[in-house]
């Protein structure tokens, strides 16, 4: 068993599922607009509230990543993943329809990439985890609402979306009235610091419940390069 699925066994746990809650008109986002200033095209939110509690603590970086750096990181985490078959029970019921390695060698381009994720993603000196988690969810696939422990995980998750868009909501614990959905567009980068990690399940959502701001997201196969830092 390797690091970062010993890890997962460790500090994934079950929350209570959160409402579905769809976004469906302007009027539900303009007030993000009024209290966050630049583009968060890819943020929404149940109410002013929740979005000012999570403000610095979460971001998406569209377009992170070329297309051509997307193939060469396909490629590599492929050779790992196609030996591999899709497992429907997940050890705590948390992920269906996945599969996962981790890898701590990479190619020139690939390991380029990375260092970029992680001066973007961590403070300066952060200690990090050395192996990098790939996480291949089917389309059928999905990641069931979940908090991350703080014993075994640090402050800052990073991870690159490959080969297809999806939807990532937020949920607060002490009330789950309050609901975030980020678009996780191809190519880019998300990063969760803090409070949104260890006080808010976050979960990937399925293809037939995929939408955003009331417009659908067709989610395909989704790989997620996952970069962690280690708790102090």
């Amino acid at each position: 068993m390797g690091i970062i699925t010993g890890l997962l066994r460790q500090f994934y746990r079950k929350s209570k599922l959160c409402p579905v809650i769809n976004f469906r008109s302007a009027s539900d986002v303009s007030p993000l607009r009024c209290e966050i200033k630049g583009d968060f095209s890819w943020l929404c939110g149940s109410s002013v509230d929740v979005l000012d509690a999570i403000r610095g603590h979460v971001e998406v970086r569209e377009n992170f990543i070329t297309e051509e750096e997307e193939s060469a990181l396909f490629k590599e985490v492929e050779l790992g993943l196609k030996k591999k078959k899709y497992e429907f029970n997940h050890w705590d019921d948390a992920i269906h329809g996945y599969r996962e390695t981790e890898r701590l060698q990479w190619g020139s381009v690939c390991a380029g990439i990375l260092a970029r994720v992680r001066t973007t993603a961590f403070p300066e000196g952060s200690p990090l985890l050395g192996p990098v988690h790939v996480l291949d969810l089917d389309k059928t696939g999905y990641i069931k609402p979940h908090v991350d422990s703080v014993k075994f995980c640090g402050s800052t998750i990073a991870g690159l979306c490959l080969l297809s868009d999806s939807v990532m909501r937020l949920v607060r614990e002490e009330n789950t009235a309050d609901c975030v959905d980020l678009l996780l567009s191809r190519r880019s980068l998300y990063i969760m610091r803090d409070d949104v990690r260890f006080k808010f399940t976050h979960e990937i959502l399925k293809d037939e419940e995929s939408f955003f701001s009331g417009h659908r997201v067709p989610r395909e196969r989704r790989i997620s390069v996952i970069c962690r830092n280690l708790p102090v």
